[in-house]
Formats: C-alpha cells, structure tokens, sequence
C-alpha cells in the first residue's frame, strides 16, 4: 500500500478510521472525505483530527468536507485527490447511515437519508472515481455491505435499512462484473460480529452490546488482507471479516474484543 491513494467515505471515525489508519501505517495517502469539520457532543472526531492520527500513522491524509448525496461535492473531492496524490488507487466505500426502524416507524425522511448515502452515494462515487480507477495500480473497490441474504425476517425487522444495505451489496454486484476487463476488483466487506462504534453505542444497544463486540481494528486488518490481494482475480466476493484473517492465518480473535469475557453479539445479516 506504499504511497497508494485510497479515498474513504466516512472516514471521520468508527470502520473507516480504523480502515485509514491501518492503510496509512503501510505508508498509503489517505483521503479522508466526511461530513465531520465541526467536533459532535455524541461523536468523537473530525477530518482533520482523524488526518492527524493517520499522518503520525505514517500515511499522508488529505481531510476534504464531502457530503456524498452531493454530486458536485463528490467531484470536487474526487479532483482534489488526484490532483494532490496523482490518481486513485482504490476506493473504500464506508459511509452510511442507519434505522432499524419497521415500517410504519420509518420516517420518509429517514428512508430518503439512508437511500440517498448508502445507495445513491455509493453508486455515485464509485461512478466518479472508476475513471481514475482504471489508471490506479492494482485498483479495489471495497464497499462495506453484507453478503445477500434473502431471508425474509431481515426484511421484516427493518425494511428500509436492509432495501439500502443490500443497495449497497448489488452495486458491489454490478461493479465487478462491469469492470472485471478493466482489471479494477469490486469486493464487499462485513463483520462477524458487532463492532465498537458510535452507531452501536447510540443506536443499537448501549455500553451492553459494546462490550459484547470487537473493536474496529479487526476491520482494517480484514481490509489491508483484501486489498493487498490481485486485483485481477480477487473481485466479487462478499468477505465476512473473520474469515479472511483466518485465511490469512490468523488464529487469536480474542486481541479484537472489547471485552474477552463476553460472549460477542453477531451482526446483522450474518447466519
């Protein structure tokens, strides 16, 4: 990853930080594009603090105001890259947002958001960086969506969220099938296990499910794993994080959790 450049969506805080910074402790420049400027009373991190952790890594970090449901936003960042690290290596698909909510207590609003970020967003990015892409050496594109299950309850439990997330998942789809000739892989990559985020914190379950999940270095090391691999015959899969570092030899799992006495709460869409 030695001076490759990786824009990451939502690269602030929480996977994508983590993602950032085991990328940039492999020497890569990393992008941070988020919404985060300002410091949040319930979200730790910004871009630039985020650039600072990522630099003293031993990456470069270039921090860039990036609200991914704007198109021109999204294209400003995208120049802004190439033109300070000279092209895009690989694009890291990590922002989203989220409402386990059923139906009839899904806000229009919410619906819109989650939409318009996690399969609008995605698409749109992946859109404008894939010319760049193909320039790029040894090209990924890595979303962060789960594999495609189909199973009825999933719908049922939160309609909206699972509609955007698989979104997310069929874009990865269409990606490597689109761009398998142009040499760039398209792959997606989803937790085991909860991870240590503000999101589970504020939204799923507390300080409880907090410490019954692992933390986000696990990601980034499922990340560098994937990314280091061809990406000429590496594309299309649905990685589940665990396994890849398993394939990649890795035994002790217990080095990622919170809190090794707890037994860890499995992630959504994971059987």
């Amino acid at each position: 990853m030695k001076n490759k450049t990786v824009f990451i969506t939502g690269a602030s805080r929480g996977i994508g930080k983590a993602i950032g910074l085991r990328l940039a402790k492999e020497g890569a420049n990393i992008v941070i594009a988020a919404k985060t400027a300002e410091p949040h009373p319930k979200l730790a991190g910004t871009i630039y603090t985020a650039a600072e952790e990522m630099e003293a890594a031993g990456g470069k970090a270039l921090p860039v105001i990036v609200d991914i449901r704007s198109e021109e936003m999204v294209k400003d960042a995208v120049q802004l890259a190439v033109e300070t690290f000279g092209g895009i290596d690989v694009l890291i698909n990590n922002a989203s947002a989220i409402s386990l909510t059923p139906i009839e207590d899904t806000t229009m609003k919410r619906y819109d958001l989650m939409h318009e970020i996690n399969v609008r967003g995605t698409f749109m990015v992946g859109k404008h960086c894939i010319p760049h892409l193909r320039k790029g050496n040894n090209p990924h594109i890595l979303t962060l969506s789960p594999p495609l299950n189909l199973k009825p309850e999933w719908f049922g439990a939160h309609l909206a969220y699972t509609m955007s997330k698989y979104g997310m998942s069929m874009t990865v789809l269409g990606q490597a099938n689109q761009l398998k000739t142009d040499g760039i892989a398209a792959n997606a990559l989803w937790p085991q296990t909860t991870i240590a985020t503000a999101a589970v914190k504020n939204l799923l379950g507390g300080e409880a499910m907090m410490q019954a999940s692992r933390t986000p270095a696990i990601m980034g090391d499922a990340a560098f794993a994937i990314l280091s691999r061809d990406s000429q015959t590496c594309t299309g899969n649905f990685f589940i994080d665990e396994d890849v570092l398993r394939e990649e030899g890795v035994t002790d799992f217990e080095r990622y959790a919170v809190n090794p006495e707890k037994t860890l709460f499995k992630d959504l869409f994971v059987e």
